[in-house]
């Protein structure tokens, strides 16, 4: 089976002043479709920068990265643009909705750029919503949502182009913990219906829903190791109550 994302020797160097950090240090890794893979480590490991990679916000100082077979690592920021809309979803702890769209119009805006036609857009967006269990929060705005619902409105904004990739950064940070269940309880959902999943975490308990759990320490990948005990939602929602 070929690799859905391929890294091969990923460096990112940046320049402070006189000083040089060496962010990424030789990153070598493989994900396959319809994994679920946590990368973790401490603040400084890398993973800010790989994330960035892996999304195609920033390109490598070195390396080659093929995304979906299309070769990312030295690509123009334009060319990036278009791949990350058609090939990546991204969900943010912080959301990123605009506050003055509705619900539906949020979770439409990748299809604008895509130049998708309004009547097709509309049904899209609210096919991905029904799916996230918000069909009768078309019309909200953000601010009328509870954080748990704004979450499962970018989750659905990540989902709305069928893309290659789901990146998910820090995705219950500013959640209290019944919701961050339920919206772990939605990846988990998501992951059975055929995508695949990155999330990006420092916390032990969110990335233990992951099936492999990848660490980086000083730029390099410390460890890699399949997560022989998964955390499930129905498990998380027991211990719970």
């Amino acid at each position: 089976m070929e690799p859905i994302i391929e890294l091969k020797d990923i460096k990112k160097e940046y320049k402070i002043g006189t000083e040089e950090i060496h962010a990424l240090s030789g990153v070598t890794l493989n994900i396959y479709k319809n994994e679920y893979v946590a990368l973790m480590g401490p603040s400084g490991s890398g993973k800010s920068t790989l994330m960035n990679m892996l999304g195609c916000l920033d390109s490598p100082t070195s390396g080659e990265y093929i995304l979906n077979k299309l070769a990312v690592a030295q690509m123009s920021d334009n060319e990036l643009a278009e791949v990350r809309n058609k090939q990546i979803g991204f969900v943010f702890q912080t959301f990123n909705l605009l506050p003055r769209s509705t619900t539906l119009e949020n979770v439409m805006l990748p299809l604008v750029y895509a130049g998708i036609e309004k009547s097709k857009r509309e049904e899209m967006a609210t096919k991905v919503l029904e799916q996230v269990g918000l069909g009768n929060r078309m019309t909200h705005k953000p601010n009328e949502l509870s954080g748990g619902q704004r979450q499962r409105v970018a989750i659905a904004r990540a989902l709305v182009n069928n893309p290659a990739i789901i990146l998910a950064d820090e995705p219950t940070g500013n959640l209290d913990s019944k919701t961050s269940i339920e919206i772990m309880g939605l990846l988990e959902d998501i992951h059975k219906n055929g995508n695949t999943i990155i999330l990006v975490t420092h916390e032990e308990d969110i990335a233990a829903h992951a099936h492999r759990i990848v660490r980086l320490k000083d730029g390099k990948v410390e460890s890699d190791n399949e997560n022989k005990n998964i955390t499930t939602y129905k498990s998380r929602m027991e211990s719970y109550s």
